[in-house]
């Protein structure tokens, strides 16, 4: 349970922290759910006694009295430290021994009571809910509808202030975020020694991918049995980095980019299909040539046009072939549309053919046009990743990756934020994991013979 609340408090404090539109709203349960059929019905009975009770003659006021208690608590709740006076009226008129011995005489003015309470929310709800009171202060309806709607605005007043809490908190939590959080999940790995598990195989793949990689290097240089070379640290957990960011990532995301995971998706969705986009403009550039060369419009409807058609691609029903398809024929409708309003032969049915093959030909692995387009944005990606000052080196995409340039820049800029954050925070749980690998799983080189006899060096 404690880990359990620890891990809450590191989620939730990183969310206020990256997420500046971070906000908490009022929870809406699915339409036909259980628990919104439970709370409903809750309701409806707690209103319909309420109601009951105070038609009775007398009146009875059981209910009414929790509920004036209730909306005193929540009131006092809104108050500033300092705000004596108010804090002090409150009390005073929501006083619910007076109160009780008014029911027992059947003297409460409850309509009195509730208009004292609209008025005092009208003071202290944010300027957004100022319409919400009037509207209060308008209700000619029952006592009973009254009430109800006197709390479902004090419940929007809560987000309201819980919204307001967290603006003012977030200034501070991001000057001492980065140890808050290394502290947070500290504890995390004290109470639960397995939550580093899911990391050390995430950095462990890299570190296997680099030996793979030198290993080869250092065979076709002939360097012998020796001492093999070792890749850095930094290196290591750069390549993990960019592993994530692979759309062939298919292990468990790491425990500490756990908090990020939804962001991590969502940039890898988006990179995914600006490398699908550029592949196709390149293949529609490379076949039909010079006639459309040299008309950034086109190429941006093209683009666009694209973008649009691809969107959701990640989805687990989207067929992608198929959508390559339809995106082959409206390109070639644009194309053809572009090429006649400036006097060039339309498209012969063969070249869209070949259009059409090629473009669709993407979704093989194999595909040269997908490769080149994967391997240059994994360079670029990589550079950025190990460049001490990032965010600079932006614009400076690799060759054949200008038709997406814009959008790749964005979405880099937001990789590259969570990365330097993140490492911030877990660079040392990721070096301490980098070690154990390299020193525990890593076989030694073979020692050379040594010369019995001490040398005076090693003697003194």
């Amino acid at each position: 349970m404690a880990s359990a609340k620890d891990l809450s408090n590191l989620t939730l404090a990183h969310e206020i922290i990256v997420n500046r539109n971070f906000h908490v709203e009022p929870s809406n349960l699915p339409q036909n759910s259980l628990e919104k059929l439970v709370r409903d019905t809750v309701h409806k009975i707690y209103w319909e006694m309420l109601e009951s009770e105070l038609n009775n003659e007398p009146p009875a006021y059981e209910h009414a009295i929790k509920l004036l208690e209730d909306i005193r608590e929540t009131l006092l709740s809104f108050l500033n430290p300092g705000a004596n006076r108010m804090r002090t009226q409150i009390m005073e008129v929501l006083d619910m021994d007076l109160i009780r011995q008014q029911a027992d005489n059947d003297a409460v003015d409850i309509q009195g009571l509730a208009s004292y309470i609209i008025t005092t929310m009208g003071k202290l709800c944010a300027p957004v809910r100022d319409e919400e009171v009037e509207k209060l202060q308008q209700n000619t309806g029952s006592i009973v509808k009254l009430f109800k709607e006197i709390f479902r605005v004090l419940d929007l007043m809560k987000m309201d202030m819980i919204n307001f809490t967290i603006e003012t908190l977030r200034p501070e939590l991001q000057k001492q975020s980065v140890e808050y959080e290394r502290e947070k999940f500290q504890s995390i790995l004290d109470k639960t020694p397995s939550a580093l598990d899911h990391t050390t195989s995430w950095i462990k793949s890299a570190l296997e991918e680099l030996l793979t990689a030198m290993n080869t290097t250092d065979q076709s240089n002939g360097q012998g049995k020796g001492q093999k070379s070792l890749p850095g640290p930094f290196l290591i957990i750069d390549t993990a980095f960019l592993h994530i960011l692979t759309s062939d990532y298919k292990g468990a995301l790491p425990e500490t980019l756990m908090t990020d995971e939804s962001r991590l998706r969502e940039i890898q969705w988006q990179l995914q299909r600006l490398q699908a986009v550029n592949e196709v403009l390149l293949i529609v550039y490379s076949t039909v040539g010079g006639p459309i060369q040299g008309l950034p419009a086109l190429a941006e409807r093209l683009k666009r046009m694209t973008c649009v058609l691809l969107d959701g691609m990640h989805s687990p029903g989207f067929n992608l072939e198929d959508t390559l398809g339809s995106v082959s024929a409206q390109i070639c409708c644009e194309l053809n549309k572009s090429l006649t309003e400036r006097n060039y032969p339309a498209l012969t049915p063969a070249l869209q053919a070949t259009l059409l093959g090629q473009i669709r030909s993407i979704t093989q692995k194999g595909n040269p046009i997908r490769t080149l387009v994967e391997v240059r944005v994994q360079q670029y990606f990589m550079a950025l990743i190990s460049a001490p000052k990032p965010l600079t080196k932006l614009e400076e995409v690799p060759t054949g990756l200008a038709a997406i340039k814009p959008e790749l820049a964005a979405l880099a800029a937001k990789f590259i934020r969570l990365v330097d954050y993140n490492r911030r925070v877990y660079g040392p749980f990721y070096l301490g994991i980098v070690r154990k690998l390299i020193f525990n799983d890593i076989p030694p080189a073979p020692t050379p013979p040594q010369d019995p006899t001490p040398s005076p060096v090693a003697s003194n």
